[in-house]
């Protein structure tokens, strides 16, 4: 099974959280638009989303799913997104796709966080892949000075803006043994608007779509 039809599976097995006429969250990325398609083909009728990204809601709204601000629609009892790595204390590392600061905004307005990957997501400790933090511009640079301290090499994403008008630092080369540690100190340098690490508020239910089906690992 290839990677893709991996995150198919894993999405599919998403639908199963869906309540009919429910308000859901819905991520950002690859394994995502599997669900949203699969989500208008397959799964419950839903009343509204909330979605992380202009790209996700472009789509949902393509496939005619009305598309709610966090500020009207409330909390909200699920939220559906994939991630970049997972440990299997369901931390991870998200922002490939710059979406970060949204997706951790509605993880944490949503009472389950159901994340979806194919099974290459899943490592032993997190931190070979990237950490993105999304800046403020004009502290783009006071902040890579500050991550360089932390042990960690930033690149600058260059020609890439967020949606929300900020720009992203990816850093390489970190060892992150404590990632709820990493998290708040990241978070806590001026200028910084969020990492992308997702250990406070990482996710309830590992979804993993793999040759031999889809793996499920629920936080403990």
């Amino acid at each position: 099974m290839s990677a893709d039809a991996g995150k198919r599976e894993a999405a599919r097995s998403a639908l199963q959280f869906v309540e009919e006429g429910s308000i859901i969250g819905v991520g950002t990325g690859s394994t995502v638009n599997h669900f949203i398609d699969l989500l208008a083909s397959e799964g419950p009728r839903i009343k509204a989303a909330v979605s992380s990204s202009e790209a996700s809601t472009e789509r949902l709204e393509g496939h005619g799913i009305e598309v709610m601000e966090l500020n009207a629609s409330g909390d909200l009892d699920l939220y559906v997104d994939g991630a970049d790595e997972s440990n299997r204390l369901l931390q991870l590392i998200k922002g490939g796709g710059g979406a970060l600061t949204r997706e951790k905004i509605i993880a944490g307005a949503s009472r389950r966080f159901v994340c979806i990957a194919d099974r290459s997501k899943l490592v032993r400790a997190l931190g070979e892949f990237p950490l993105p933090v999304e800046v403020i511009p004009m502290a783009r640079s006071f902040v890579a000075r500050q991550l360089k301290e932390l042990g960690g090499i930033p690149n600058w994403r260059e020609n890439f803006i967020t949606d929300n008008g900020n720009q992203i630092i990816d850093v390489s080369g970190l060892t992150i043994a404590e990632p709820i540690k990493l998290e708040d100190t990241i978070n806590a340098i001026p200028g910084v608007v969020t990492v992308g690490l997702f250990a406070r508020r990482g996710a309830d239910v590992l979804l993993l779509g793999g040759e031999d089906g889809v793996e499920r690992i629920d936080r403990r």
